[in-house]
């Protein structure tokens, strides 16, 4: 995943809200080649995240990770 809009280096300062805002890029933009989530640090952060997500994407990954 690249994203040229955020500066990355100081948003790291920041390690929570980093790892949110990543995990929000990555599940609403796609993964980069070879990444992956981490299903235990998304199921986490589940609560912060959904809603931020689109609704329909928000519907599809609640089902992915509860059936």
């Amino acid at each position: 995943m690249k994203n040229w809009s955020v500066d990355e280096k100081y948003l790291k300062k920041f390690p929570k809200k980093y790892r949110l805002w990543k995990l929000e890029q990555q599940l609403s933009y796609g993964l980069g080649e070879g990444e992956k989530i981490d299903k235990k640090e998304l199921l986490a952060n589940w609560e912060a995240l959904r809603g931020r997500l689109d609704p329909g994407r928000r519907e599809f990954i609640r089902f992915l990770l509860w059936g």
